[in-house]
């Protein structure tokens, strides 16, 4: 008899992707969280890659680092923010890993000379690594990226096929989330594609419990009848997702269509009042905010936003906190290198620059960063926007102008951030790296303690002495040019075990540079310090005489 209790929701997707699946599951877990459960989540991705560290924002989007150090997919960074949670590398895996695993335990011999094969190696491999996730929650909420009737998502679909039988019905419940397509020039929503969604599921032998369907205008009572008899789902397990004006609606949106009553009667839970008050009255801050100034994003991932979800998503929850809407005035960095900074940036009440990977756009970003310390605006910088930050005042105010990242240019004479040989990682463990160890392996990624120093806006902002932030960089500050920066105004506001973690310039406002990234840590209802000290600092400068005049 199977001794596991965790009750698990699997969230499937069909038609096509990017509808929301991992909106979806989130606000599902943040109700049922708000009724007092322990709520899991479990992000199954069925590319091939061992995980999304390597590859481009332009393929991806944002690769998002748990506090051990995993490189994710960007959907754990919304069950993080919405379930104001800290998630870790067992919380996402994919096909590529699954597969590897296999494969070493093969070569191990772990399988005593068996055929190895997708049923049912393969299959068991993912479905222990879903149980292990599902430990000491009381709800495993598990979505499945891609779409139904995808080649890499059938071991997938064929192990949650295998957990309905091995679990209690109980135990189990099956999401799908699907589009209904709005045909403008007939003016009629379509359910055919949502049919053929479920048939395919229904061949691989899963039967959803419940639909969320997707659609760009109001779904009348009609067309969800239609679906619910033609797809042999409850009328009351047929929700509809329409666009909102924030992610952050949605969970509210689903509570006043009771999602949660056929959610806890399959499940058989007791308690289905969420407590939303807070939650409700932050979403009203987001959409009717009694104030507004504007923030300068200075970057080079522009074309897909989705690149800099966490810090975009961050800023919201800033600005919900402080009753402000903040918009972004997004700032092509090779733009401000060509065209100069203030032509983008005299109207913005606060510069940030976002952190990346590259050459490309470099020499922009740093005419940006001397106009927000010259000009007195505002400003943040992560990770490389930090250490632009100091090779700017090396190059600007120490007179040396040849000041350099050896990520640019490994033979410069000054270089003002490095590489170090060799550090001790999030787990512990001493990690050693060169100019030519593979990029997947080598940096710097997920939670380090930080020391603050006393009356820094770091400080001011965290109000602790000792902070724990998140990572994701090779690349470090070089203490050789500390005395120098500080001699003349730079100073050193955090370390980690002797590594640079903070700087800021003491003649300004507000200026911080963090080598950590502070969006990772960021929520709704538990705002990240720095990013909340940031946009305050802003909407205080806007709101000054210097601003006026």
């Amino acid at each position: 008899m199977n001794e596991n209790s965790t009750k698990y929701i699997f969230v499937t997707g069909g038609v096509l992707s990017s509808l929301g699946k991992g909106i979806t599951a989130a606000s599902v877990g943040t109700l049922l969280k708000h009724t007092g459960q322990r709520v899991g989540v479990l992000k199954l991705d069925p590319y091939i890659n061992v995980d999304p560290g390597t590859m481009s924002p332009l393929e991806h989007g944002e690769v998002f680092v748990t506090k051990d150090g995993a490189e994710t997919d960007l959907d754990l960074g919304h069950y993080e923010r919405f379930l104001d949670t800290s998630l870790t590398q067992n919380n996402n895996f994919t096909t590529g890993l699954v597969y590897k695993t296999v494969i070493e335990n093969e070569r191990k011999g772990k399988y005593l000379g068996k055929t190895i094969q997708v049923v049912p190696h393969i299959v068991n491999e993912i479905k222990e690594r879903i149980y292990r996730a599902g430990e000491g929650r009381d709800i495993l909420i598990v979505e499945l990226g891609g779409t139904t009737g995808d080649i890499e998502g059938l071991p997938f679909l064929e192990t949650i096929r295998q957990i309905k039988h091995e679990l209690p019905r109980a135990q189990v419940m099956n999401i799908h989330v699907t589009l209904l397509p709005y045909i403008k020039a007939a003016g009629e929503l379509k359910t055919k594609p949502t049919q053929h969604s479920i048939q395919e599921l229904r061949r691989i032998g899963i039967s959803p419990h419940m639909l969320v369907l997707r659609a760009e205008v109001p779904v009348n009572t009609e067309i969800k009848n239609k679906i619910a008899f033609s797809c042999d789902v409850d009328i009351e397990s047929v929700i509809v997702a329409e666009d909102a004006a924030t992610i952050y609606k949605v969970p509210l949106n689903f509570l006043s269509q009771d999602i949660l009553n056929p959610i806890c009667k399959h499940l058989e839970l007791d308690n289905c009042e969420p407590k939303m008050d807070e939650w409700s009255n932050l979403v009203s801050k987001i959409l009717s905010p009694n104030n507004e100034m504007k923030i300068a994003f200075v970057g080079k991932y522009l074309d897909l936003k989705e690149s800099y979800k966490s810090l975009t998503e961050a800023l919201i929850h800033a600005g919900a906190h402080l009753d402000t809407r903040v918009n972004i005035k997004w700032v092509d960095s090779e733009k401000v290198y060509n065209d100069g900074a203030q032509k983008y940036l005299n109207d913005c009440d606060g510069v940030l620059v976002a952190g990346g990977f590259g050459a490309r756009g470099i020499e922009g970003k740093i005419k940006a960063i001397e106009y927000a310390r010259v000009e007195k605006i505002p400003f943040l910088g992560i990770c490389l926007g930090m250490q632009l930050s100091m090779i700017e005042f090396a190059r600007n105010v120490l007179g040396i102008e040849d000041a350099n990242s050896v990520e640019f240019d490994e033979n410069t004479p000054n270089p003002l951030i490095y590489l170090i040989d060799e550090f001790i990682d999030a787990s512990g463990s001493k990690q050693v790296r060169t100019k030519t160890s593979p990029m997947g392996g080598t940096m710097r990624l997920g939670e380090y303690e930080c020391e603050t120093k006393e009356d820094s806006n770091l400080r001011t902002a965290y109000d602790a002495p000792m902070i724990f932030e998140r990572h994701r960089h090779r690349y470090e500050a070089n203490p050789k040019y500390r005395e120098m920066l500080e001699a003349k105004g730079m100073d050193i506001t955090g370390e980690s075990k002797g590594l640079i973690e903070a700087v800021e310039v003491v003649d300004h406002p507000w200026f911080l540079g963090v080598q950590f990234h502070p969006e990772f840590t960021s929520r709704l209802q538990n705002v990240n310090p720095a990013i909340l000290a940031f946009v305050g600092a802003s909407l205080k400068y806007k709101n000054s005489e210097v601003y006026k005049s």
